[in-house]
């Protein structure tokens, strides 16, 4: 597996290349700005993705900025954006509308070399990889006539882990649950906020994540 990372924080960016390393990920490229991350990104076609959002020439949401466009220019590429804050519309907005292969993770759990490693082999497996911090954040907001309030408890763990990507298999591992179980857990959560349920998992995430987002 080949990687590219863009982060323009030294010690950042040595430790997550170390991570990398020692998981037997060869890493091609490390940049500490938007624009080279974007060249090379077209130079070396790697299987991920890495970058820290903030970072130069802008030092505003330039890492975001360029993933896009590389996703643009070619979809099928797998992202992990890295965020030093917690604001669920970064994760949004990279979604976009297509969860394959994206992922979204805070700064914090870098130090957790397990999690961003996780993360990388879910994006390339075109799965997605949410923070749970983040979508823990869009199921806290409130508003008003919430249908989220109809959801019991268990639904709500539920919600939030399809949210991040997990599948039932994953999910019923999680809650230490039955499939049959967690499936219909689903059932009822869509049925409430009056969401397809439809075949494809990854459209599944992408109807909860809009929902969440509004």
């Amino acid at each position: 597996m080949r990687a590219v990372l863009g982060e323009d924080q030294p010690i950042m960016r040595e430790g997550i290349a170390t991570i990398l390393r020692k998981a037997g990920i060869d890493l091609v490229a490390a940049v500490d700005n938007a624009v080279d991350l974007v060249h090379v990104a077209d130079t070396y076609l790697p299987d991920v993705v890495i970058t820290d959002i903030r970072m130069p020439p802008n030092l505003q949401a330039d890492g975001l900025e360029a993933v896009l466009k590389i996703r643009a220019d070619r979809p099928e590429t797998p992202v992990i954006v890295l965020s030093q804050f917690l604001d669920a519309s970064y994760a949004l907005d990279l979604v976009g509308d297509d969860p394959r292969g994206v992922g979204y993770l805070l700064k914090e759990k870098v130090a957790s070399p397990q999690i961003i490693i996780d993360a990388v082999e879910r994006v390339v497996a075109r799965d997605s990889a949410l923070d749970p911090d983040v979508i823990s954040a869009l199921l806290g907001r409130k508003r008003p006539h919430d249908p989220l309030a109809a959801l019991t408890p268990k639904e709500h763990q539920v919600l939030a882990l399809m949210a991040e990507g997990h599948s039932n298999t994953g999910i019923a591992e999680q809650l230490v649950v039955t499939v049959a179980a967690v499936e219909r857990h689903v059932t009822g959560i869509f049925l409430k906020l009056g969401l397809s349920q439809g075949a494809s998992g990854h459209r599944r995430v992408l109807a909860v994540l809009r929902y969440l987002g509004q």
